[in-house]
């Protein structure tokens, strides 16, 4: 097998879409998130407020969860 080697070519964007709106939201905000669990949300938005100095509540509502920007 023989390996070409290319110069130039860019090196793509790390960053991925996000999925949930963490960075948009403001104090007193809330999302819906439907047919989930906390189990599954709770750790997503408490690794975004710790890496960028915010607070998260996430309570278990009917139908799915609910996150609310506290900080």
């Amino acid at each position: 097998m023989t390996i070409k080697i290319e110069k130039g070519i860019p090196i793509p964007n790390a960053h991925r879409e996000r999925r949930y709106p963490w960075g948009d939201m403001e104090v007193g905000d809330s999302i819906f998130i439907p047919n989930t669990t906390s189990e599954r949300i709770a750790p997503t938005a408490h690794d975004y407020g710790r890496r960028h100095k915010r607070k998260f509540s996430v309570r278990k509502v009917e139908g799915g969860v609910r996150v609310w920007r506290v900080e």
